[in-house]
């Protein structure tokens, strides 16, 4: 059941309400220099007494000139212990009154300014061996790291400083010897930049050792048990899932590709089950704490709802099972509902922490979505219609193992948030539920969806996590790609059309002359809701790998030609801003030219989001797939170079990109249909590719009334848009060399089953 409301409207609106009651539950009146700042998170520290600057040179320039350290604190709005270091640490006067006057303090939303959370999360990792958020820095006024953690508590415990301590400790030290301590600053920094240079090799590995290595580290990680790879906590990692599904592709027949694919459906089928799954109002929380997938961290990022929807599209492509369906449906009716601006543009994320009740004064994590059994008794009191002897309430909480003293182990609960509260996690499936009741599937399904809608109803009357309204171009591209794969995968125009909506969004708002911005905004005074910076911060390199990815993508969904004209375009603005001309060895994260960066970084790792050299990679051999332009495949082949040493020791760390890998090393193949896209013929050969998943493919349409500029650019697709008198065709075409042309929707589906 697809619990609704009005979206867009209401995501604006609780965002302001959201911002307004933590600006009154913060208390203090003064504002710092934040409050002039759009972020959501920047925000939420506009009036703590800490005297904060946003990242840029009047921050800079007071440090150098009061010869003081910064203390860089670096997180985003929907950030559980972000918001526990504000309170204890940051809303303290004292704490405050020590950071004013012995540092100058710069906040810095991670998700604004991923270049900066790059460079100094690869110092804290480097000196600590871990990292996360809230990430605490000490730096000299040049910017160059001192010394740094992530949250510190507010006071010393088991032989711990607490950041008072730590405050007063740094700042004696830099009266004592801040010359030292700028030597090792300086010495650190180019240490960080000695370990981070990619350099181009010629000395490729080979693809198939690549592939084995990552699957059989995949394998032998899995949770055999609960699925997902290795123990708690357990993230998502949809990328680990797209690898996998590749591998099932090229070896369908053999036992690898057959555990490929199970590993992937177990592991989504468990999430689906778990508390990860918000089973009332849809969509996933960012990870479980547990290795089961029961207790969740409960924020809600666009991220993992992108992927994740493409994931669960392609598993559907392959089985045809409807579970997948389900779910694809799932997390993009909350997407659609939640995550919306009107103009069609996708929000962020959702806080993890909420009020309890609309009276209470302390948010606590989960509060929006766990219950206690008295409200699940109460709110479910209806009898089952074929079984009056049942209520909803015992058919719920047989099946979500809801519990009187809550069913949250104490040792996931660790701040006692969770204690007699129930998140859901269905232990059985409805049929066995049903059974126990003596129930028939279709009773139990029908008192399920009663009961979700009674709950969804419940929910609403709830204080609503705080919601984090920036618009990121590269969460958007993601985005665009999770509907335009389920648009294909489910026959579903209506997800096409969303995805154009934010495509129409992103030209409109996140466009420039230059390029890309990195994010717009949401505000009730601007016109049309839209809000911009006074100095835009320009889109990082993600930010057009993904909005390109997305691109592409939808092209192989609505052909619209116009999407590659833009695809075409950002390529070769991202060639121009990010390139690493001097190690022609792949895409650093930031453009040349801003001072405050001291070291450009290129993203080496595929995690919760694939990395940008990942994405670009495979972007660059889509492109020369589809336009037979070699300069393209050159690219992609230097960007491999640059990460060879990386792919054949970890490779691991990168299944994105070793499936771009595997792709350019692969003969192009493309399937072309040709013909108006109003025949019937034709449309039934666009469904059959739909309906089949050929990872290695690119998809053309050419209607000779749509499609002048595509076919005057490729001499190739010159031919072919004459070569049947526009009878409906289809060539599969594998390195610019087609087959006999193909006619019947059932010939092209063995034919694209055939392509391994």
């Amino acid at each position: 059941m697809h619990r609704s409301g009005t979206p867009g409207a209401q995501s604006t609106l609780r965002s302001a309400l959201s911002l307004l009651s933590r600006t009154m539950a913060s208390g203090a009146g003064k504002s710092n220099r934040l409050a002039n700042e759009k972020s959501p998170y920047l925000l939420q520290h506009a009036h703590n007494p800490v005297d904060w600057y946003p990242w840029g040179d009047e921050a800079f320039k007071k440090a150098k000139s009061e010869n003081k350290p910064i203390f860089l604190s670096v997180g985003y709005s929907t950030c559980h212990w972000c918001h526990v270091m504000e309170h204890e640490s940051f809303e303290n006067e004292a704490i405050g009154a020590l950071l004013n006057k012995d540092f100058v303090s710069i906040k810095v939303d991670r998700e604004e300014r991923p270049d900066v959370d790059k460079m100094y999360m690869t110092f804290i990792q480097a000196i600590s061996g871990s990292g996360g958020w809230p990430m605490s820095v000490f730096l000299t006024p040049d910017r160059q790291p001192i010394t740094g953690g992530t949250y510190f508590p507010p006071y010393d415990s088991h032989g711990r400083p607490g950041f008072p301590t730590i405050l007063k400790m740094i700042a004696g030290k830099w009266a004592e010897d801040k010359d030292s301590i700028m030597k090792q600053g300086a010495a650190l920094a180019d240490a960080i930049k000695e370990a981070t240079a990619v350099e181009a090799t010629t000395d490729f590995p080979k693809v198939e050792q690549v592939v084995v290595r990552c699957y059989d580290h995949l394998e032998e990680t899995f949770d055999k048990k609960f699925g997902g790879f290795g123990r708690a906590p357990k993230f998502p990692q949809p990328v680990n899932f797209e690898f996998l599904l590749h591998c099932y592709h090229a070896n369908k027949n053999a036992a690898a590709g057959k555990r490929a694919l199970e590993m992937v459906e177990q592991t989504l089928e468990a999430m689906a089950r778990g508390g990860i799954h918000d089973h009332i109002s849809q969509g996933f929380h960012r990870y479980s704490v547990d290795q089961r997938w029961h207790v969740p961290h409960f924020e809600k990022m666009l991220y993992d709802q992108a992927q994740l929807a493409a994931v669960c599209a392609q598993v559907y492509q392959i089985t045809k099972n409807d579970r997948f369906k389900t779910l694809v449906e799932d997390i993009l009716v909350y997407v659609d509902r939640d995550l919306s601006h009107p103009d069609g543009g996708f929000y962020s994320a959702e806080d993890a922490d909420s009020l309890p009740t609309a009276d209470a004064l302390k948010k606590k994590e989960g509060a929006f979505c766990v219950w206690t059994k008295a409200e699940i008794d109460s709110l479910l009191s209806d009898p089952i219609d074929i079984k009056p002897d049942v209520t909803l309430a015992q058919l719920f909480s047989a099946h979500f193992s809801v519990k009187e003293e809550g069913n949250v182990d104490p040792f996931q609960d660790p701040h006692d948030e969770l204690k007699s509260q129930n998140v859901l996690i269905a232990t059985q499936s409805l049929e066995e539920t049903g059974k126990k009741f003596d129930l028939t599937p279709a009773a139990t399904k029908a008192a399920m969806e009663k009961a979700y809608g009674l709950l969804f109803a419940a929910r609403a009357k709830r204080p609503r996590p705080h919601l984090d309204n920036k618009m990121v171009a590269a969460w958007n591209g993601l985005m665009i790609t999770g509907f335009a794969k389920a648009a294909a995968a489910l026959g579903n125009k209506e997800y096409a059309k969303r995805a154009q909506r934010a495509v129409d969004f992103a030209k409109k708002h996140l466009k420039t002359k230059d390029g890309l911005l990195r994010s717009v905004y949401t505000s009730e005074h601007a016109a049309g809701g839209i809000v911009q910076i006074a100095n835009p911060i320009q889109g990082f390199a993600d930010d057009y790998a993904f909005v390109i990815q997305g691109l592409l993508d939808l092209y192989e969904t609505t052909y619209d030609v116009s999407l590659l004209e833009w695809a075409v375009e950002l390529q070769e603005s991202m060639d121009a801003k990010f390139w690493d001309k001097e190690n022609n060895s792949g895409y650093y994260l930031s453009a040349s030219g801003d001072p405050s960066i001291l070291i450009r970084m290129k993203e080496d790792q595929d995690g919760a989001e694939p990395s940008t050299n990942s994405v670009a990679a495979l972007n660059l051999v889509r492109l020369a797939d589809a336009f037979d332009k070699s300069e393209y495949r050159d690219r992609a082949r230097k960007i491999f170079a640059g990460f060879s040493q990386r792919l054949a020791k970890h490779s691991f760390i990168l299944p994105k990109m070793i499936t771009a890998y595997q792709r350019w090393t692969r003969p192009p193949t493309q399937v072309v249909i040709v013909g108006s896209r109003d025949d019937k013929g034709v449309q039934g050969l666009l469904k059959a590719v739909a309906d089949t998943f050929v990872p290695w493919k690119s998809l053309i349409a050419l209607d000779a009334d749509k499609d002048g500029w595509l076919i005057d650019r490729v001499s190739h697709y010159k031919s072919l848009s004459t070569a049947m008198d526009g009878k409906p065709t289809a060539f599969v075409c594998e390195n610019f060399s087609c087959s006999l042309p193909v006619h019947d929707e059932e010939a092209l589906k063995k034919r694209l089953n055939e392509i391994k």
